[in-house]
């Protein structure tokens, strides 16, 4: 049994969250593959870590305070990596940024980077960077058959690896935001996985917004045909890009709450 499992943002905002997710993992041997997003925000008020990515990428180019996000985002991380006694290193960053060498995209995909870094550390399992093995194709779509041929090669042990991004000719390139989504089922169809999981703070596609109807239920099945037709509507649990790979492998998908682990989600099929 192999299952690759995606968490979002929400899932790995804080250290308690980290642990959690461990925990989570740690529960079912067969989640061997995960994928992660950029840490998400600890309260309303907290900016998205990727927004600060952008913002400081887009103040040094015009010359403005680009220092004031990228201290908001290094006091995000080292909140993190503090609580868990983990090493964090954002030189890179910090010097692509100064020496104004690093693309847009590069400099957006370190908050997925950086997480994918701490979680493997922390759950002692190798890191696969998205960049060696998601291949983007001169169109700019992704090469799928290059890059389940990369990932097969490098995923020789469990592992962890980065959401939102991969490589063109060499180049970080980023897919759209809720990326990450497409990248987990981008490695479930690689790996011919048993179960792709999309972990994430509601327990599963619900009946209604529960923000407008409290009462709003998680649908406890739907086919790949149904979910695809949300997403494309605006679905906002999970990508649209998301269901085609897995679709096309006739993998089962499961949309879960990592808050509340012990509840069914929603289950994706063919039929």
């Amino acid at each position: 049994m192999l299952t690759i499992a995606k968490f979002g943002g929400s899932s790995l905002a804080t250290a308690a969250r980290f642990r959690a997710v461990k925990a989570l993992i740690a529960a079912d041997p067969a989640r061997q593959g995960i994928v992660v997003s950029a840490p998400g925000r600890r309260a309303p008020e907290d900016s998205k870590l990727t927004d600060l990515l952008y913002a400081a990428h887009t103040l040094r180019q015009s010359g403005g305070d680009w220092l004031s996000p990228l201290g908001e985002i290094e006091s995000r991380f080292s909140e993190i990596a503090q609580a868990l006694s983990l090493p964090l290193d954002l030189s890179a960053l910090k010097d692509g940024l100064r020496k104004n060498t690093l693309s847009r995209d590069a400099v957006a995909s370190r908050g997925e980077y950086y997480c994918a870094a701490l979680l493997a550390r922390y759950l002692d399992r190798k890191l696969i960077d998205s960049a060696d093995w998601l291949c983007f194709a001169p169109d700019g779509t992704v090469d799928a058959e290059r890059s389940y041929a990369q990932l097969r090669r490098l995923a020789d042990a469990p592992f962890v690896t980065p959401g939102f991004y991969g490589a063109l000719n060499g180049e970080i390139k980023t897919l759209s935001r809720g990326g990450s989504d497409v990248t987990g089922a981008l490695a479930a169809a690689a790996l011919q996985a048993d179960l792709y999981e999309n972990w994430t703070d509601v327990p599963g596609v619900l009946t209604a917004d529960p923000k407008i109807d409290p009462c709003a239920k998680p649908i406890p099945h739907l086919t790949y045909s149904e979910l695809s037709a949300l997403a494309e509507k605006g679905l906002q649990v999970l990508h649209e890009g998301a269901v085609r790979p897995v679709r096309e492998k006739g993998i089962p998908m499961r949309i879960a709450s990592s808050f509340q682990p012990e509840l069914p989600g929603t289950w994706i099929s063919g039929e």
